[in-house]
C-alpha cells in the first residue's frame, strides 16, 4: 500500500515539474522578440490597421492565461491597451475547437472614431481572407468579458470610463452584465442586466432615481433580430442624463417604448425608434430669465426661469429627434410649442410663451433655428422697438433647449 502511494506522489511530483518546465519554456518563447513580432504581424494583417504590443507573457496565477501588454492599434487616434489577458478552456485546445474562458481588458483608451476605422479596415480585409463554409458561424464568446478601468471616447471628445462585467451562456446573448460608470460624463451611474426567460430586466441608477424595465431581443425569419424595451424613468435628475450640459435641471418622471428591427449590431442607432411621455418637475432653465425676455421683447443674457413642471413627448426615429406638446407652466408664465432635431443636428420648430399680467397677453410666437451646437430663438412677426435684430432674444433660450436635447 505504502509503495503504490509512494509510485502515485512520485507521478504527482514528476508531472508538477514538467509542467512548470513547459509554463516556463512557454513564457520564455511567448517572451521572445520573433514571436512578438510575429503576433503583430498577424494582427495587423487580420484588423487592417499597424498593430504593436510591448510584451507578450503567459501568467500563471490566479489562472494560466497569455498576457498582452502595451498594446497600440494604429488607427486615428489610435487605440490604446495597456494588458488585455486571455484564458482559454483548456479543454477546448485538446479537442482543436479553442474557446475563451474569459477576456479581460485593462486600463483602455478607445476613441470613436478608431473604432469605426478598425471596423471599416477589417470588413475590407475581409474578401482577401478565406471565404467561410456555409455551415461556419460566428467564433465562439468569451463565457466571461471584463472591462477594468475601460474608457471610451465619443465624437466629441466626451469620456465615459467604466468598469464592467458581461456573462454569457453559450450563445451570443448575455446572461448578466453589470456596468458601474467610474469617470465622464455619467460618472456615478450604475446598471444591472438579468436575464429572465424570453427578457432581460434593466435597472440604472442615475441621478439620484433609477431607470427600470425589460428590454427583449427576438430573432426572425429574415435572420435579423427585433429589439424592444418598455422603461420607466422616476425621479431622475435631468442634468445627469444631458451631462456634461447642465442648462435644465428638475426631476423627470418619463415612460418609454423603445423598438428597433435590424440584421447588422452597427445599424441598431441608425433603426431605433422611440415614444417617451415626459415630467420635469421644479424645472429651472439656467441662462435666460424667459418671462423678462417675453415681456420687453428684449435681450435677456442672464437669469434663470423656474417652472413648475415641463412636460411633453419626445419621438426619435434613428438620429432624428421631434419634442411635441411641450407644456411649460410656472405661476403668470405658460409656454406650449414643438421642436426638431434633424440627423444633422439642424433645429426646427416653434414656441408660445405668456406672461400674465403683463400688457401682452395672447401668446408671443417664438421661432426655433439653428442647429445643436449653435441654437436660436427668436420672435416672429414682431418687430423689436427701435431695432431690426431679433436674433440676440434667441441664443440664450437655444441654450436651454440644447440642454434638453442633451447634446
Amino acid at each position: 500500500m505504502r509503495g503504490w502511494i509512494k509510485w502515485v506522489v512520485g507521478l504527482f511530483a514528476v508531472l508538477v515539474v514538467l509542467l512548470g518546465l513547459a509554463v516556463f519554456a512557454l513564457s520564455q518563447w511567448a517572451g521572445s522578440a520573433d514571436f512578438r513580432d510575429r503576433a503583430q504581424q498577424m494582427a495587423s494583417s487580420a484588423l487592417g490597421v499597424p498593430v504593436t504590443l510591448g510584451r507578450i507573457e503567459i501568467v500563471v496565477l490566479p489562472s494560466l492565461a497569455v498576457a498582452l501588454h502595451q498594446v497600440r492599434i494604429g488607427t486615428k487616434p489610435p487605440l490604446t491597451l495597456e494588458q488585455i489577458d486571455a484564458t482559454p478552456v483548456w479543454s477546448s485546445l485538446l479537442a482543436g475547437k479553442p474557446t475563451l474562458d474569459a477576456l479581460v481588458v485593462r486600463k483602455a483608451v478607445l476613441p470613436q472614431q478608431g473604432i469605426m476605422a478598425v471596423a471599416t479596415a477589417a470588413q475590407k480585409q475581409q474578401p482577401a481572407s478565406k471565404p467561410a463554409t456555409p455551415s461556419a458561424g460566428p467564433p465562439p464568446l468569451p463565457r466571461r468579458i471584463v472591462l477594468d478601468d475601460v474608457t471610451w471616447v465619443d465624437a466629441a471628445g466626451q469620456k465615459l470610463t467604466v468598469n464592467a462585467e458581461v456573462r454569457f451562456e453559450g450563445d451570443l446573448l448575455p446572461q448578466n452584465a453589470k456596468i458601474d460608470v467610474v469617470g465622464g460624463r455619467f460618472a456615478g451611474a450604475k446598471a444591472r442586466l438579468e436575464r429572465q426567460a424570453e427578457l432581460w430586466q434593466l435597472r440604472a441608477d442615475i441621478g439620484g432615481g433609477t431607470v427600470t424595465g425589460p428590454l427583449r431581443m427576438q430573432p426572425q425569419k429574415n435572420g435579423g433580430w427585433r429589439f424592444s424595451g418598455d422603461l420607466a424613468t422616476k425621479g431622475v435628475e435631468v442634468s445627469a442624463l444631458t451631462a456634461p450640459s447642465k442648462a435644465l435641471t428638475g426631476r423627470i418622471e418619463a415612460k418609454t417604448s423603445l423598438g428597433a428591427d435590424f440584421k447588422d449590431p452597427g445599424q441598431l442607432a441608425d433603426v431605433m425608434r422611440s415614444q417617451t411621455h415626459f415630467t420635469v418637475r421644479n424645472a429651472v432653465l439656467h441662462g435666460i430669465d424667459l418671462a423678462q425676455a417675453v415681456r420687453t421683447l428684449g435681450v435677456s443674457r442672464s437669469g434663470t426661469t423656474t417652472l413648475d413642471t415641463l412636460t411633453g413627448d419626445v419621438a426619435t426615429q434613428g438620429r432624428a429627434v421631434h419634442l411635441t406638446n411641450l407644456v411649460a407652466n410656472s405661476g403668470l408664465l405658460s409656454a406650449t410649442g414643438h421642436v426638431s432635431l434633424a440627423p444633422d443636428r439642424s433645429l426646427s420648430g416653434k414656441v408660445s410663451a405668456v406672461v400674465g399680467g403683463g400688457p401682452l397677453t395672447a401668446g408671443v410666437p417664438l421661432a426655433v433655428a439653428g442647429t445643436v451646437d449653435s441654437p436660436s430663438v427668436y420672435p416672429t412677426g414682431i418687430k423689436l422697438p427701435g431695432s431690426d435684430a431679433v436674433g440676440n432674444v434667441g441664443s440664450k433660450i437655444g441654450e436651454g433647449l440644447k440642454g434638453l436635447f442633451g447634446k
